[in-house]
């Protein structure tokens, strides 16, 4: 367990993922962790169910901790830092702001502070998150270490090429949402063919998790999975053939490519 003093600036939902796990995992004490935000309700809450510090002040919170952890929206940071930008001075800092490359972090600091530039999904709510962490960052080794405990208690993490974050985000970033469309369209297929609602939703969100499961823990191709699952002239290949005569998987990576585009888009409009 270290004695890093940890501040979060942004408290809402990803926030609270990270922090809700790690306090649970022993990665984080209380003591040593204050939430900032300005909405005063939800620091209220936050300080009541998890005994945390909390503060309305970036300055105080910057001078509280070791390491800072930037869990606002993108569009927020720059008014944010303005003012206070001085505090974060020999800091540690961790980003999980989309659009904000390591460069354009160091820039707007204008000073001494060690960069990591991370990416976690929502998953992480469940413990199931999957995080980028950008290896051109400049942590010290002990603090690095701090991090991927960090990330560890919210699911699994990857170091990464900077250059390959866009396309994380594509992937992985967004995935849930494009997962969740999935299962709320094999749901409603479900419920078309005679099924209960929540009924199709368990057996459709059961089937995907297992089906995950079985990629990351067989380490078999995708391709080969399937097969397993398709019998000559049955059912499965059936509706195999009508996804990819309605273009599946051209659907899917289109969408990745549209929104690995727009993640690129984020930080060169910064440029």
């Amino acid at each position: 367990m270290n004695n890093y003093k940890i501040s979060f600036i942004g408290g809402g939902n990803m926030a609270e993922a990270i922090f809700a796990n790690a306090l649970k995992n022993d990665v984080l004490k209380p003591q040593n962790t204050m939430i900032c935000d300005i909405d005063e309700k939800r620091l209220e809450f936050i300080s009541t169910k998890y005994k945390m510090q909390v503060t309305s002040e970036i300055e105080l919170a910057a001078q509280f901790a070791d390491i800072i952890i930037f869990a606002i929206k993108p569009y927020q940071y720059e008014k944010a830092i303005v003012e206070t930008k001085s505090k974060f001075n020999n800091k540690a800092v961790i980003s999980i702001m989309a659009g904000w490359t390591t460069r354009q972090l160091v820039d707007s600091l204008d000073l001494k502070a060690r960069i990591l530039r991370t990416m976690p999904n929502t998953p992480a709510m469940v413990g199931e998150g999957m995080t980028a962490l950008c290896n051109n960052h400049t942590f010290k080794k002990e603090e690095l270490e701090f991090a991927t405990n960090l990330f560890s208690s919210i699911g699994k993490y990857q170091l990464i090429d900077e250059e390959l974050l866009d396309i994380f985000i594509g992937v992985a970033g967004s995935g849930p949402a494009y997962v969740y469309m999935f299962i709320e369209a094999l749901s409603d297929a479900g419920v078309l063919n005679g099924m209960p609602r929540e009924m199709s939703y368990k057996f459709a969100a059961q089937t995907v998790l297992g089906a995950a499961k079985m990629v990351l823990e067989t380490n078999a191709h995708p391709g080969d999975l399937k097969d397993m699952v398709c019998t000559p002239g049955g059912t499965t290949i059936e509706a195999v053939a009508s996804l990819e005569k309605d273009g599946f998987r051209n659907a899917v990576i289109n969408a990745v490519n549209k929104c690995t585009k727009k993640s690129k888009e984020l930080s060169s409009n910064k440029q």
